[in-house]
């Protein structure tokens, strides 16, 4: 098995998705694109190749509370700056108070970021980060990102690739900005709430015992995998 997979979804998502927008003529989100997708699969590579042993938020803050910066939090803090500028550039254009607007582009960072992070969370089973990715795309809609990770998926389902933090980080990055794109600040909040939600259960409980109880999302899951 190889971590190949991550670094071709990234950069394929990446430039999927800002070709898409520059061929319709957007170059501010053709530029969020590169930002979003670049530093979320640069900061998951650098986690995939140091790899920490600290797991989870509490693990992170733990360790920086204890003065050791770890490769996670390294990763937190570049995604954190990929929503940002990424948000500015979609939302530099948009109507509306200066203080709405600045909330606004913090909502758009904390969905960018956060979203990126519930993908990772998911990519502990093969496929599922992916089959999650695809679902996402389909609705939000995002042809950039749809594109890359059907073309990758049947080598993960098959265990002969795996998407790691490099993939999962950008994948999650720029469905995360497709939908920054697409609602303001009162539909950023509502899916802020629902990305911090599932940030916080995972810190209590295991994604795939609560899939694994429920027979729908088990054969889902399940569904192309190897047995």
């Amino acid at each position: 098995m190889t971590l190949a997979g991550g670094p071709a979804v990234a950069l394929g998502a990446t430039l999927g998705t800002s070709l898409e927008a520059w061929l319709r003529r957007q170059p501010a989100r053709a530029a969020a694109a590169v930002i979003a997708g670049s530093i979320a699969g640069a900061v998951g590579r650098y986690d995939d190749v140091r790899g920490d042993p600290e797991k989870g938020l509490e693990g992170h803050l733990g360790a920086l509370r204890a003065g050791r910066l770890t490769s996670g939090a390294v990763k937190l803090a570049g995604l954190g700056v990929a929503g940002l500028a990424a948000t500015a550039l979609v939302d530099a254009r948009r109507a509306g108070n200066q203080s709405k607007r600045v909330a606004g582009v913090i909502a758009g960072a904390a969905v960018v970021a956060g979203l990126a992070n519930v993908v990772n969370l998911l990519d502990l089973r093969p496929g599922r980060a992916l089959k999650v990715g695809v679902a996402l795309s389909l609705v939000a809609p995002a042809a950039g990102a749809l594109g890359a990770g059907a073309a990758v998926l049947p080598d993960d389902l098959a265990e002969r690739t795996m998407l790691g933090d490099s993939g999962a980080n950008a994948l999650g990055a720029l469905l995360g900005l497709r939908l920054v794109e697409r609602t303001g600040l009162a539909g950023r909040a509502a899916i802020l709430a629902g990305v911090v939600a599932l940030t916080v259960a995972s810190e209590r409980i295991s994604f795939s015992e609560v899939i694994d109880r429920q027979p729908v999302l088990s054969a889902l899951d399940r569904a192309g995998r190897r047995e």
